[in-house]
């Protein structure tokens, strides 16, 4: 991972998460291991968290494909290193909510995320996403 080439990108859009039957099998710890680290990374950088989240529903059978992603993660912070929170000083203090639901977008269980985040004038204060 020395040699990590700056990621954009989380995912590609085009290849969704899925088994690969195909390929095969990575060793079970290791991809555990590269997910707990990404988890403890999330504290820091909360735009990975739904990228990270969709790689653990499949640490019981990992495939190869899946190892690839998991490393495309964790070569993103490396492209994104100007990416943060900030806040700014300033008098504006409303509250503002936002929330989205995908009915049955997801491809793997098919349930509807739901997420929603709450600002006070430009700052993020918090945010969820629950299935």
């Amino acid at each position: 991972m020395e040699d990590a080439k700056p990621m954009k990108t989380l995912m590609h859009a085009s290849n969704p998460l899925s088994k690969d039957e195909s390929g095969k099998l990575v060793d079970q710890a290791l991809y555990r291991g590269m997910i707990g680290s990404l988890l403890c990374l999330t504290s820091s950088r909360p735009d990975i968290m739904h990228s990270v989240c969709l790689c653990a529903w499949f640490q019981f059978d990992p495939w190869e494909s899946l190892l690839k992603a998991i490393k495309r993660i964790l070569w993103y912070p490396v492209g994104t290193t100007n990416q943060c929170l900030f806040y700014k000083k300033n008098q504006d203090f409303r509250l503002v909510g936002y929330c989205d639901a995908d009915y049955v977008g997801d491809g793997v269980e098919r349930k509807s995320p739901n997420e929603g985040c709450h600002y006070i004038g430009p700052c993020l204060i918090s945010w969820a996403s629950k299935k």
